[in-house]
């Protein structure tokens, strides 16, 4: 095969490539130099990269507010917002250079698009042997919903709503079926999603149906759809004193929030959840090393992989990007093959 020619071939190239943000719309594939270990490193040889479709899609319209330049940065970013930046965080691959005992092992590290990297060992999360290393592309998105979930304070026996069944979205369906008693409903408007949610254990319910659907009064709402209409979806179907977790991130633009009505009477509260800090119920124990570590233990079910909806090769991203990063992209997760 083509691909797999390429990967033999190249560990003896003095180069690798990587995938830069240029300018809105444009992307390109850049040569760089062969990384080499440093002391305390390793270098790793890419097998799968997972595009995260909704900070990626803000990163290459240029979307990232300067006021969030510095906080937005991803942990092995290259250049600058708004642009060129090479920028990404779900990447999977083979350690092929570093200490004998972490040669062979497959790891997942927070580094953008690029064909071989170097990271430090305490940047590495080993992959099991049991979760396939495509599948582990997800591992940054299952932190997410495992910290939302926490942040939350979701319980057994919980009536709990999703608005929006995009990646986050399902992952967070994903987990909340997993307490026991709890009654999960993933609201959202694209139906075909439908299976999808009922795989994973929770009950799928069109937009245009969840107010008389059973699931108001709900205990917990998290809204993941990035969308005005769908924030007040999620605040309507919110209980007395409930809790309504706001996952979307709007970048830029302006949203506006129902926050007259019975929102103050029913006492609702609105929080943000965001992965770059630990939530607070758990941070005084858990590390962010554990948290990784737990994202991806949590992926060891295969109904997973039915998120994976495309998937394209590292060389046709340039030509890829614009379509799968578009407004209204069909799919959920991308994985990119190396």
């Amino acid at each position: 095969m083509a691909g797999q020619t390429k990967r033999q071939d190249e560990p003896h190239s003095m180069e690798a490539r990587a995938l830069w943000y240029e300018a809105p719309g444009l992307v390109s594939l850049r040569p760089v130099r062969r990384p080499q270990p440093e002391r305390g490193g390793a270098v790793i040889r890419t097998l799968w990269s997972g595009l995260s479709r909704g900070t990626e899609r803000l990163v290459f319209r240029g979307r990232i507010p300067a006021s969030e330049y510095e906080r937005m940065r991803a942990p092995m970013q290259e250049g600058d917002f708004p642009f060129p930046v090479k920028y990404g965080y779900c990447a999977v691959g083979m350690v092929e250079e570093g200490p004998p005992e972490w040669m062979g092992l497959t790891v997942f590290a927070l580094h953008p698009h690029q064909t071989v990297f170097a990271a430090p060992l305490s940047a590495l999360t080993e992959v099991p042997a049991h979760i396939p290393a495509r599948r582990a592309i997800l591992a940054a998105n299952m932190e997410t919903a495992l910290n939302a979930l926490w942040d939350s304070g979701a319980g057994p026996g919980d009536r709990i709503a999703i608005v929006g069944g995009g990646l986050i979205g399902l992952l967070v369906a994903f987990l909340a079926a997993g307490l026991p008693g709890a009654d999960v409903s993933v609201v959202d408007i694209d139906e075909t999603r439908a299976e999808a949610v009922k795989a994973l254990g929770a009950r799928f319910v069109p937009v245009g149906d969840a107010s008389g659907a059973g699931i108001g009064d709900a205990d917990v709402v998290f809204h993941a759809s990035t969308t005005a209409a769908g924030l007040t979806t999620a605040l309507a179907l919110g209980g007395m004193e409930s809790v309504i977790v706001e996952l979307s991130w709007y970048g830029d633009q302006f949203v506006a929030a129902p926050l007259g009505g019975a929102f103050h009477s029913r006492r609702l509260k609105l929080v943000s959840s965001q992965v770059g800090q630990v939530a607070a119920s758990r941070r005084p124990r858990w590390t962010y090393a554990r948290r990784m570590a737990k994202a991806i233990e949590l992926l060891a079910d295969g109904r997973l992989d039915a998120l994976i909806t495309n998937e394209i090769a590292f060389e046709d991203a340039p030509e890829q990007l614009p379509t799968l990063l578009s407004a209204h992209a069909a799919g959920l997760a991308t994985a990119v093959r190396y």
